[in-house]
């Protein structure tokens, strides 16, 4: 089945936590499974941000060949959810300032994690399999994360810069990709995803309107 790009890309940026499965270094031939946090870069290539003493980034450091499990929140039967397992190569890479702040946007908690002995790996994407409930699979390639719309992390920070004063006082902007805005209203994470994905310009043109009616909504809501 022909899966919609747009479809991995809306479960990745809602979802907060992931397993992460690497090749053990104490029983070789073995998958290592942990939970990790998750948060999903500009180009939609989920982000890690691990200690050096953990088990699974000595694994990684010794072969980074990975995958990700990533489920839907919130259903009770997980055959419901959608559901998607990332295959590739962890990368371990230094990341910018805007890429730092987009993590802890998203994670504020790992903000202590900076100071010790955590470090920055992301995921190059191989293959995937989507899975958006019972009969309704199918893979994704690397090719789809290769000429997907994205934004550079300079892109995102100026188009935050100018949303920041539309929503909300009470909402928080976590970020913005070429398939959606993620927001955080009274506690809870909330994504509006676009009609169609854009770039820089587009998104810009269409932001205005995007929040007010966020804001409306919440207004409303209250």
């Amino acid at each position: 089945m022909q899966i919609p790009f747009s479809q991995a890309v809306q479960l990745l940026h809602q979802t907060r936590h992931a397993v992460l499965g690497t090749h053990s270094t104490q029983l070789p031939g073995y998958p290592y499974g942990t939970a990790v946090p998750l948060v999903v870069d500009g180009q939609h290539r989920p982000l890690l941000l691990i200690s050096a003493l953990a088990e699974h980034t000595r694994n990684l450091l010794a072969d980074n060949r990975a995958s990700l499990a990533v489920v839907e929140d919130g259903r009770d039967n997980v055959q419901d959810a959608a559901r998607i397992t990332l295959l590739g190569r962890c990368e371990r890479f230094e990341p910018s300032p805007e890429l730092v702040e987009r993590y802890l946007r998203y994670q504020p908690a790992a903000e202590q994690y900076l100071q010790l002995d955590f470090m920055f790996f992301r995921l190059l994407v191989e293959r995937a399999r989507y899975i958006g409930g019972v009969g309704r699979m199918g893979w994704l390639e690397t090719a789809d994360w290769q000429s997907a719309e994205a934004l550079t992390p300079a892109e995102e920070k100026c188009l935050l810069e100018e949303g920041a004063a539309l929503v909300p006082a009470q909402a928080q902007l976590l970020g913005i990709d070429a398939f959606g805005i993620d927001l955080e209203h009274g506690g809870r994470r909330l994504r509006r995803q676009f009609a169609q994905p854009g770039g820089y310009a587009a998104i810009k043109q269409m932001l205005p309107d995007l929040l007010a009616a966020f804001a409306t909504e919440a207004s409303a809501g209250a």
